[in-house]
C-alpha cells in the first residue's frame, strides 16, 4: 500500500516560503505531525484494551497459541508507535537560520512516513484478527466483527489531521473482513462483505474530508500567526525605527554626544525631584576660532571630536555630556557621586584640554568653565546661572573656571531685571542719550560730542552701557535701542544746527552685531532723509572686531559711507584691524584706546605707541582722537606728540542734552570756540 500524494500543492498552498519564514506547507505538515502524535497516543490505549478482549476470548474459546502470538504482535506494533510519538520533534517555525528549517522539515516529513508505515503494521496485526474466529465462520465471530469495527471507527474519529495514518490502519483490518466473509460464502456473508467495503469507502472518505477540513484550519491558524508575526515585527521595526530617529535628534552627529535638545532633556528628566542635588559645567573652547581660520573646518571638527573623547574619558559614569552648540559643552553629574570637588575636577579638565592635540599640535586650545551647584532653581534658572558664571571666567582670561556664587547671583538678577525692564524704558522714554564733549587743535576748542546711553534703573541704578546692549540683544530689543539712539543723536545734530554749529559731528556707537543683523544702513540714511539733516553730521563708531570680519559689514558700511556719514574705528590699537580694511571702508577717524592714553605723560611704550598710530593715520589720511584724557598731564603729551582731537573727563564728562548744550555755551562765554 503506498502513501497518498500530500495534496498541499493542489489546494493553491506555496511549497517555498520568503526568506524569513517557514514556507505555510512545512508548516501545515508539522501542525499533522504534532496532531497525529496526540491522537495516537490516545487511541493506543483503547488499541491495548481491545486487544486484551481479543486475547481473552482466544484463551477462552481458542486458538490459544495464535491468540497469544497475535497480542504479542499487536502490543510490538502498540510499542513502536508510542516511541515514534516520543520521538524528539522541533516545529520549523522555532528556528531562524533557513538549513535548520529545513532540516525541521525534513525531520517532520520523515516522522509522517513513519507514522504512516506503524499505522501500516498494527492494521496488518488487526488484519490477522480472522485467525482467532476460523476465518470468522466461528460462534465467536460477532464479537470479532464488533471488534474490528469499532477499533477502525475510532482509528478515524481520532485520526482526523492526516489521512494516511488512519487509511494505512483501518484497510487492511476491514480488506481482511470482506475478504473472509466473501470466501465463507452465502447470502448473509457476502452481504455483509458488501457492507463491511462500504463501511471502508465511508472511512476513508471521512479521513480525506477530516484532513481538508484540519488543513484549512491550519493554514487559517499559520496565516493569522504569520500576519500577527509580521505585525510585531513591523511593530518592533517602528519602535526600533523610532528610537533610533529620537537618538538621532537628541545626539550630536560630529561628537556622538547629547546635543543641545538632548543635553536639556536630560537636564529636565534629572532635575524633576527638586530636591536632587545637582551640578552643572558650562564649558567654552578658548581660541577655537584661530583653530578653524588657520587650519580649516575639518580639523576644527577632529579638534572637537577630540575634545569630547577627553570630556568622555575624565567624567564619572553617571555624568551626562552634550555639545550644545558651536564649541560650547555641557556637563551634568550630581555632585555626591564624586570623589573631589566641583572645581577640583574643573582644574583637571583644563589641564586635559590644554594638552596639545593630534589635530593641530602647533596651537594650544584651553577651556573656560562656569560650575553652578543647584539648590532648589529650576532649569532656566540653572542654566542662566552657569551661562552667568562662564561668562565671568572668561573675563578673567583663558583657562579658567568659575563658581556661581552670590555676588554673580546678585549680577544676574540685575541683568534679568534689566531685560524685563527695558522695553517699558523704552516706551515711557525713560533712557537717556547723554553727550561727551570731543575737543579739536589739542583740546583747545569743541569739535563735537560723543553720543553714550545711560539708563537709571529704579533697583539697579545706573546701568552701564556694555550690560544694556546685551539685554537689548538678549531681549530682542537691539533694533528699538538703535533707532532711539538715533533718534536723540539726531535730535543734537538738529538743535546744534539750528545753532549754525553745522561744522560739529555727533557720534554714536553701533556694535558688530547690529551692523549684521540689522538694516543698519536703512535706518541711518533713512532717518536723516527724514529729518533733512545733513549725513556728514552723524558719525558712526565700530569696533575693530568689525573691521575684522569685513565680509559682514562691508557693503552696509559702504553704502552709509558713500551717503555722506562719517565712519571711526572705536578702541584701536587692541584689536586687529589690518590697513587694507581701513582703506576698503573709507574710515575718517581712529579713536585711540584709553589704555594707551591714560597715564601716557608716564609711559614711554605708550607715548611710542601713540606716535606710530598717529604718523599711520597721517600717511593714510585718516584723523586721530585721543580718549580716556583725564589728567593735564596727559592732554600736554598728547599735544606735544601731534595729536588733533582728544576726549575725556579732563576736557568734559558726558551730559544731558540740554546740558551739554548750556556747556557749550558756557564754554564759548569763556573764550574757548567751539
Amino acid at each position: 500500500m503506498n502513501e497518498p500524494e500530500d495534496p498541499a500543492t493542489s489546494k493553491g498552498e506555496s511549497p517555498q516560503g520568503d526568506a524569513g519564514c517557514p514556507s505555510l506547507r512545512h508548516l501545515i505538515r508539522a501542525d499533522q505531525l504534532a496532531a497525529v502524535r496526540r491522537s495516537v497516543l490516545i487511541s493506543i490505549p483503547v488499541n491495548v484494551i481491545l486487544g486484551i478482549a481479543n486475547l481473552l476470548m482466544a484463551l477462552r474459546y481458542g486458538p490459544a497459541e495464535v491468540g497469544v502470538a497475535w497480542f504479542a504482535a499487536s502490543s510490538v506494533a502498540n510499542g513502536l508507535r508510542v516511541a515514534l510519538c516520543r520521538a524528539r520533534f522541533e516545529h520549523p517555525r522555532d528556528h531562524a537560520a533557513p538549513q535548520e528549517r529545513q532540516a525541521a522539515s525534513a525531520r517532520v516529513e520523515q516522522l509522517l512516513r513513519l507514522s504512516w508505515v506503524l499505522a501500516l503494521v498494527s492494521g496488518l496485526v488487526w488484519a490477522a484478527v480472522p485467525l482467532l474466529c476460523a476465518r470468522y465462520t466461528s460462534p465467536q465471530t460477532q464479537f470479532f466483527l464488533i471488534v474490528v469495527c469499532g477499533i477502525t471507527a475510532g482509528a478515524v474519529v481520532h485520526g482526523t489531521a492526516y489521512a494516511p495514518v488512519p487509511a494505512a490502519f483501518i484497510t487492511p483490518a476491514l480488506l481482511s473482513v470482506a475478504g473472509c466473509l466473501f470466501y465463507a460464502g452465502g447470502f448473509d456473508n457476502t452481504f455483509l462483505a458488501f457492507t463491511a467495503l462500504l463501511y471502508l469507502a465511508a472511512l476513508l472518505r471521512s479521513t480525506r474530508e477530516s484532513e481538508g477540513v484540519f488543513r484549512d484550519s491550519s493554514r487559517l491558524k499559520n496565516e493569522a500567526t504569520a500576519m500577527a508575526l509580521s505585525l510585531r515585527a513591523a511593530t518592533e521595526l517602528a519602535q526600533q525605527v523610532a528610537e533610533e530617529t529620537r537618538q538621532r535628534a537628541i545626539h550630536d552627529t560630529l561628537t556622538g554626544l547629547l546635543n543641545r535638545e538632548g543635553f536639556l532633556q536630560e537636564l529636565e528628566r534629572r532635575a524633576a525631584p527638586s530636591a536632587t542635588p545637582l551640578c552643572l559645567m558650562l564649558l567654552d573652547l578658548d581660541g577655537f576660532k584661530s583653530v578653524n581660520d588657520m587650519f580649516g573646518h575639518d580639523i576644527g571638527d577632529t579638534l572637537l571630536r577630540q575634545v569630547a573623547a577627553r570630556l568622555s574619558a575624565l567624567m564619572p559614569e553617571h555624568s551626562a555630556i552634550g555639545r550644545m552648540g558651536g564649541d560650547e559643552f555641557g556637563l551634568l553629574f550630581d555632585p555626591r557621586l564624586l570623589q573631589e570637588e566641583p572645581q577640583a575636577l574643573a582644574e583637571r579638565l583644563i589641564t586635559a584640554i590644554g594638552v596639545p592635540f593630534a589635530a593641530c599640535d602647533s596651537i594650544r586650545v584651553g577651556v573656560s568653565i562656569g560650575i553652578h551647584r543647584r539648590l532648589e532653581e529650576d532649569v532656566p534658572t540653572m542654566l542662566g546661572a552657569a551661562s552667568a558664571a562662564l561668562t565671568a571666567a572668561k573675563a578673567a582670561g583663558r583657562k579658567r573656571h568659575c563658581l556661581f556664587d552670590e555676588t554673580l547671583r546678585l549680577r544676574l538678577d540685575k541683568i534679568r531685571d534689566v531685560e524685563r525692564d527695558l522695553l517699558r524704558a523704552l516706551n515711557e522714554n525713560t533712557l537717556q542719550l547723554w553727550f561727551q564733549p570731543q575737543m579739536g587743535q589739542g583740546g583747545r576748542i569743541l569739535s563735537g560730542f560723543e553720543g553714550l546711553i545711560r539708563w537709571r534703573h529704579p533697583r539697579h541704578g545706573w546701568i552701564s552701557p556694555p550690560d544694556l546692549i546685551m539685554a537689548a540683544t538678549t531681549a530682542g530689543l537691539s533694533e528699538a535701542l538703535l533707532r532711539f539712539i538715533l533718534k536723540e543723536a539726531c535730535a543734537m545734530i538738529r538743535a546744534l544746527r539750528d545753532m549754525g554749529l553745522d561744522h560739529l559731528t555727533v557720534a554714536m556707537n553701533v556694535s558688530p552685531r547690529e551692523i549684521a543683523q540689522l538694516p543698519l544702513d536703512d535706518l541711518v540714511l533713512g532717518m536723516l532723509a527724514q529729518q533733512s539733516l545733513p549725513p556728514a553730521m552723524l558719525e558712526l563708531e565700530i569696533t575693530e572686531e568689525a573691521v575684522m570680519d569685513l565680509r559682514a559689514v562691508q557693503g552696509k558700511l559702504s553704502r552709509l559711507s558713500l551717503g555722506g556719514v562719517r565712519l571711526a574705528i572705536d578702541d584701536f590699537g587692541v584689536g586687529y584691524s589690518s590697513l587694507a580694511a581701513l582703506r576698503q571702508l573709507q574710515v575718517d577717524r581712529l579713536k585711540i584706546d584709553r589704555c594707551f592714553v591714560t597715564g601716557i605723560s608716564g609711559s614711554s611704550g605708550d607715548q611710542v605707541m601713540v606716535q606710530t598710530i598717529l604718523g599711520m593715520s597721517q600717511s593714510l589720511g585718516i584723523e586721530v582722537l585721543a580718549e580716556g584724557v583725564e589728567t593735564e598731564a596727559d592732554m600736554l603729551m598728547l599735544r606735544e606728540l601731534g595729536c588733533p582731537l582728544m576726549q575725556g573727563y579732563y576736557l568734559g564728562r558726558p551730559m544731558p542734552m540740554q546740558e551739554a548744550l548750556s556747556w557749550m555755551r558756557r564754554q564759548a562765554r569763556e573764550g574757548i570756540p567751539s
